[in-house]
């Protein structure tokens, strides 16, 4: 993915997942509270004391629910705290530190998505594999006419389709841009989701309320289910592919929690 989704959405610590990949051991932190909660002003604490991010602010969500959830990844780690099972923590680590610090450069990547869609690019072949694109990205397609007024084109393959500058700035505008804490957080999960994704526009659906977390993967997947289902998988792929749903899950509570 683009450089600046990769700074600002990389694991930290190093994600369970990928240690095994690199044959790393991960270092996971003993779990040194009792108590986990979300005070008044949606900031995390672990036995009274505020939770900091990397950068050292506050763990801070936008509302209760999100603050809730936030706590409730944290009372639910054992002996160990394992980042791996806290995507909803690390997005917002992300968010705090890097989204809210860039909130232009964020939004300005997702439009650069918006150019190069993955519900652009249409396989010719096989059959089912076309039918299974059309059925989750058509109706993407005709959101994005019906909400936005954009009207964008498909292509075969992998050969790059220049978009309309138009239809990519109509739906641009519904990218998240106010300052408020709310906003910078919907930017966040949109940004989590596109990178998740490959689409700007599964994010923006989401967002919307045109799809829910299932309906999103679903429609992320169609290429990658279509190919697991003829060649095959195995346990670190499922294991990755566990991870990245965990992660987009994460980021639609976010967005449902703040619409």
């Amino acid at each position: 993915m683009r450089d600046i989704f990769d700074d600002i959405f990389k694991n930290q610590p190093l994600d369970p997942v990928e240690a095994a990949r690199r044959s790393v051991r991960p270092n996971l932190r003993k779990r040194f509270y009792k108590e986990a909660s979300a005070d008044a002003e949606n900031v995390v604490r672990l036995d009274g004391k505020p939770v900091m991010t990397p950068k050292r602010r506050p763990l801070r969500a936008p509302n209760d629910a999100v603050a809730q959830a936030m706590a409730a990844e944290w009372e639910e780690q054992r002996d160990t705290i394992d980042p791996a099972a806290m995507p909803l923590t690390r997005l917002a680590n992300a968010i705090i530190d890097g989204v809210a610090d860039m909130q232009e450069p964020v939004r300005e990547e997702i439009v650069k998505y918006l150019g190069t869609d993955l519900i652009f690019y249409r396989a010719d072949t096989p059959d089912g594999l076309v039918a299974k694109q059309a059925q989750h990205w058509d109706p993407l397609l005709a959101f994005a006419r019906d909400t936005y007024g954009a009207r964008f084109v498909l292509a075969q393959g992998i050969v790059h389709q220049a978009q309309p500058p138009e239809a990519v700035a109509a739906a641009a505008v519904s990218i998240p841009h106010d300052p408020s804490l709310e906003a910078i957080w919907k930017l966040g999960a949109v940004a989590a989701v596109t990178t998740i994704t490959g689409s700007a526009l599964i994010a923006l659906a989401l967002a919307a309320g045109r799809l829910d977390a299932d309906a999103a993967w679903r429609a992320a997947q169609v290429d990658k289910d279509w190919n697991l289902a003829t060649w095959g998988r195995d346990e670190e792929m499922l294991a990755r592919h566990a991870a990245k749903r965990r992660e987009l899950e994460a980021a639609a509570l976010v967005l449902e929690q703040s619409a």
